[in-house]
């Protein structure tokens, strides 16, 4: 796709977007999820991904080995991108020939040049033992890679070595670190994006997932799903404390004033608010069979969850935390996001489609 060609259908959408967003008038927590359209193709969702800014990414495993990218007005699929690289054309000599990936989760970085996404394993020479969902850093899974799209031409332009089964990819408000959480490796990784190289792994529990990064990008709270708690690192030292914030906690978002930190328990299906000021819990709210992603509306008003045994989606309203609407999406919804400019929710399913609700 050339340069050109993407820019104007970008600049498209942000016209639209931005009618759209005029007409809203409406708070996030008074309106209703209504179906407006169903994306299918070959695709095969793990997670969807709005960059606020007309884009919308869907990543799909090692089942299409791709990530989709579409125009967050039209729906419309703007292009496909392999997830295959040549690992010695970024300088890993080791590795000889093609390698494919398996796209879980994505993270657009904040100056809108790049879209990261982890790949859940590497396939090609070299890699012999592939992650799976039970481990530790005992069962010798093998190390993965992080990579980068560069958003103008649609072609990856950067990879980075990462821990074993790597699955959520935050960057930080000032795009001074990428943050990887690697399922198997028990770690985070940091990333230097002035340095373009991995700076520190942080050791934390079992099986780290949701990330979420506070607006003045001095602290990253990381799920550790595995166990009980949120671990905040602090992103000036690296010193960590915990929040006890509930068992198996799984996705995690931050009000947008920063005085909350939402998280889904899965095995319990609820989410939970905590104050992050009086540093105790607000309450809790049961959404649906394993609460698992988590989005929350640019006004702060709402939380959108996926209930993925369930297969539903549930709208909780976070000045009570009350559940305000669940309805029927798909079998086993996985992945979830808010798309600001246009008030939609946009929901990936295991099933091989993408489900985008208007908040009317």
């Amino acid at each position: 796709m050339k340069k050109s060609f993407f820019i104007g259908v970008v600049a498209i959408a942000l016209i639209s977007s931005t009618a759209i967003s005029a007409a809203q008038d409406e708070s996030a927590d008074q309106t209703k999820m209504v179906l407006v359209k169903n994306i299918t193709g070959r695709i095969s969702p793990k997670s969807v991904l709005s960059n606020q800014n007309g884009l919308v990414s869907a990543h799909n495993m090692m089942y299409n080995h791709t990530v989709t990218v579409y125009d967050a007005v039209t729906f419309d699929l703007l292009h496909t991108i392999p997830d295959s690289v040549r690992l010695s054309d970024f300088g890993y000599s080791q590795y000889s020939g093609l390698y494919r990936g398996a796209p879980v989760e994505g993270a657009f970085s904040p100056d809108g040049n790049y879209l990261y996404f982890t790949n859940y394993a590497m396939y090609g020479k070299g890699f012999t033992k592939e992650g799976h969902d039970v481990c530790s850093p005992a069962s010798g899974y093998d190390s993965s890679f992080l990579s980068r799209v560069d958003l103008a031409t649609l072609e990856i332009d950067a990879v980075y070595p990462v821990g074993a089964v790597p699955k959520v990819v935050q960057v930080t408000p000032d795009n001074k670190y990428i943050l990887v959480s690697n399922w198997c490796g028990y770690t985070v990784t940091v990333i230097s994006v002035a340095k373009q190289k991995v700076v520190r792994t942080i050791k934390l529990g079992r099986y780290p997932r949701g990330i979420a990064v506070s607006e003045d990008s001095s602290k990253a709270y990381v799920a550790e799903m595995g166990g009980t708690n949120l671990h905040v690192i602090d992103l000036m030292d690296f010193s960590q404390t915990l929040i006890p914030i509930g068992s198996n906690p799984r996705a995690v978002v931050l009000s947008p004033d920063g005085t909350r930190v939402y998280a889904t328990l899965n095995a319990a299906g609820k989410v939970i608010a905590w104050d992050l000021i009086k540093k105790k819990p607000i309450k809790t709210v049961a959404t649906g069979k394993a609460a698992r992603s988590l989005a929350i509306s640019t006004d702060g008003t709402a939380l959108f969850v996926v209930n993925f045994f369930g297969s539903t989606i549930s709208k909780v309203r976070t000045s009570d935390m009350n559940v305000i609407q669940t309805i029927k999406t798909c079998k086993e919804p996985i992945g979830i996001t808010y798309d600001g400019p246009t008030d939609r929710t946009w929901v990936a399913c295991y099933d091989g489609s993408i489900k985008v609700f208007d908040n009317n």
